[in-house]
């Protein structure tokens, strides 16, 4: 890995370069995921089926869309028990997290003669969707999670799970497991864009739904962007991203570690090292090379390196901290001596990770807060995936004729600068009363 000094050209055209990537959407692809939500928004079922048998599983049926009991029972004999307890403390985790999130209906009756309040309702079906990495043979548990705890906690009457299937038609048993036990209602086996439209839209087999949330290659990124509105989403999430900020006390071997997990996820992935200490950076860039050789990804890794890592010695830790106020990353670990002397300085980040011991991996599967994180600038105005993405907050209004006969001639006026003769006339009329 090249190592920069900031703040040369070089090293500020490289943050910028990383900061800025293309995330690879072409007119091309656009119009390939147009064509498909409109073929499954026109012939529904038919169309998903022939684009699971096509893509998926060569003989999957409608019959056999949704997972069934017996599959779901099955699963649970498959399972071992250190998976079963490892699931079950990432439940309660990532559970007690989210409670904190849930918010509250309020009235306000402190102006004489109104009453002014927000009604906090969830909404009535929520689609999670699940990626197959590996063609189904590395189920992400951790994302059936992340979706659907928050959603049952905001109170969602249903939630429906879409994952690709293996060839065989079968979901992997720790996805079916890790489904029921946070309660998810269906699991229906197709993935990629046409499972969005599915989702969107609703057909015959699958509801339609209010909220669409979970990660996703490229098509099914463009297919959420294209259908929100028509429901809810998430994020437009990009390639994953990790920015790390060091100081002389943090040690190579880890910081390598902690740039390669962002490295195997996907050659546009993003890892970046600041650094006070050019030792420190040095020795990291060797720690890389050889950590990359042990890997199983380390093709995409090699490559996600290659193309957005880049390691940056800085003059100081408020440098770094400039530079990551301005790259909003996804992930931000700060491996300094006081870590939480930083927190208040930091302003954009979809997760910051304090300390050596609180690699990345720790917020991904178990420590409790959502995985489901702003991407490619995004966190300087968006949150994580949370209790609030599956809810609706209702505006209450009321006025008494004494509150009313007070405000009149202000909102009369109002509505006379704006040229609205209507509104100024609903408050009019009732003044003659």
């Amino acid at each position: 890995m090249r190592i920069y000094t900031y703040p040369s050209k070089d090293a500020r055209r490289r943050v910028q370069q990383i900061a800025e990537r293309d995330l690879g959407f072409k007119k091309k692809d656009l119009l390939a995921v147009t064509r498909i939500l409109e073929d499954v928004r026109k012939n529904g079922d038919a169309a998903v089926i022939r684009y699971a048998r096509n893509f998926d599983a060569p003989k999957m049926t409608t019959k056999g869309l949704q997972a069934t009991d017996i599959e779901t029972k099955t699963a649970a004999k498959q399972v071992d028990r250190t998976f079963v307890r490892a699931l079950n403390k990432a439940v309660r985790q990532i559970e007690s997290f989210h409670r904190q999130q849930l918010p509250k209906s309020w009235i306000d009756t402190r102006r004489d003669g109104t009453l002014l309040g927000q009604v906090v309702h969830p909404v009535g079906v929520a689609g999670v969707y699940v990626p197959g990495a590996k063609g189904g043979t590395t189920p992400l548990v951790s994302s059936v999670l992340m979706g659907a705890i928050p959603a049952r906690i905001a109170g969602v009457d249903q939630i429906v799970m879409a994952t690709p299937s293996r060839k065989d038609g079968s979901i992997d048993p720790h996805l079916l497991v890790a489904a029921k036990k946070v309660g998810i209602d269906a699991v229906y086996k197709i993935g990629s864009a046409w499972t969005i439209g599915a989702l969107a839209y609703g057909t015959r087999s699958i509801p339609r739904v209010d909220v669409i949330v979970g990660p996703g290659n490229m098509y099914v990124t463009l297919a959420k962007k294209i259908v929100s509105g028509t429901v809810g989403i998430d994020m437009i999430a990009g390639p994953s991203e990790i920015l790390i900020i060091a100081d002389d006390t943090a040690d190579p071997v880890h910081l390598a570690a902690d740039m390669l997990s962002q490295a195997e996820h996907d050659v546009l992935a993003s890892s970046v090292l600041l650094t006070t200490s050019k030792d420190i950076a040095k020795a990291t860039a060797q720690q890389v090379e050889m950590q990359l050789s042990q890997l199983s990804r380390q093709d995409i890794a090699r490559a996600s390196i290659q193309q957005f890592g880049t390691i940056v010695v800085v003059p100081d830790i408020k440098t770094a901290i400039d530079i990551a106020n301005d790259f909003a990353p996804e992930h931000l670990e700060l491996i300094v001596k006081e870590p939480f002397n930083l927190v208040g300085s930091l302003k954009n980040a979809g997760a910051v990770f304090l300390g050596p011991y609180t690699p990345e991996p720790v917020g991904d599967y178990i420590a409790g807060p959502n995985h489901v994180l702003p991407t490619a600038g995004t966190a300087r105005f968006s949150s994580a995936l949370s209790v609030e993405t599956f809810i609706k907050k209702t505006s209450l209004i009321h006025y008494s004729p004494e509150a009313f006969q007070k405000d009149a001639a202000d909102i009369m006026r109002l509505a006379d600068i704006e040229g609205l003769d209507a509104h100024a006339n609903a408050i009019k009329v009732r003044l003659k009363k």
